[in-house]
């Protein structure tokens, strides 16, 4: 049996390993969408039994990937994903977050354009309150011949409570010439001028912060196949947290 990591390995550093150790070793979901052709994979965490995932996807030349992940469940929640990408394939990543209490949520990715041309977005939104912690490290490596590379990673986290803790580390490896790749990311709480703005227009302050963190996490299901059935669930989730 594979042992147990420890927190010195990067991608186990902020994980509950008391919670992922009955769930250990992960089973690999393995995806292959070959070239020219499209894939799509929803993956919805909102119950409330610990959950572990490795899905690891590879697109042939030309393939497209969308894939859409809500982490709300009440208990450890990690989902990692490893992507391979072909020349000019296209894969797109939006996820949210969202946790309370004493739980621990993680999404850990990494997305290797290994031919030229590729593209890849990833869109992560995180909630947090109590003492949950959120954690997201993404590393995007762009391999030797792989020009041409458009790679962003757009990473926002909102805290509802000064005791949640937010972790994220977005990365960039480069190694080919002629790329385009980028990273964004900030942890911060809600906009006390927005609150103003919606209370002073007879909304109740607890239905204004309900509506400004359902729009913050909509931005990661905005395109999906799914979208409405998304931003149902995690309204629900977010309404448990508020």
């Amino acid at each position: 049996m594979t042992a147990l990591p420890t927190r010195r390995d990067e991608a186990y550093r902020y994980a509950d390993l008391k919670a992922l150790a009955p769930l250990w070793p992960i089973a690999v979901e393995s995806i292959h969408v070959a070239a020219g052709k499209s894939g799509a994979l929803t993956v919805i965490v909102n119950g409330n039994q610990p959950t572990a995932r490795h899905i690891a996807i590879s697109l042939d030349s030309c393939a497209t990937f969308d894939m859409r992940v809500l982490n709300a469940g009440t208990a450890y929640g990690r989902i990692a994903v490893t992507v391979t990408l072909g020349e000019a394939a296209n894969f797109h990543l939006g996820a949210a977050q969202l946790g309370g209490g004493e739980q621990t949520l993680e999404l850990i990715t990494e997305v290797t354009h290994a031919a030229p041309d590729a593209v890849s977005r990833q869109v992560v939104r995180s909630v947090l309150g109590g003492r949950a912690t959120g954690t997201y490290l993404g590393k995007v490596a762009v391999r030797r011949g792989a020009d041409g590379t458009d790679a962003g990673q757009s990473v926002r986290a909102m805290l509802l409570d000064r005791t949640a803790t937010a972790n994220a580390k977005p990365e960039l490896e480069i190694y080919a010439d002629d790329v385009k790749c980028a990273h964004g990311c900030a942890v911060g709480e809600l906009d006390a001028n927005g609150l103003f703005y919606l209370a002073s227009r007879g909304l109740p302050p607890a239905q204004a912060k309900a509506l400004m963190l359902q729009a913050f996490v909509a931005e990661a299901f905005v395109g999906a196949a799914d979208e409405d059935a998304l931003n149902e669930a995690a309204l629900a989730a977010l309404e448990a947290l508020l």
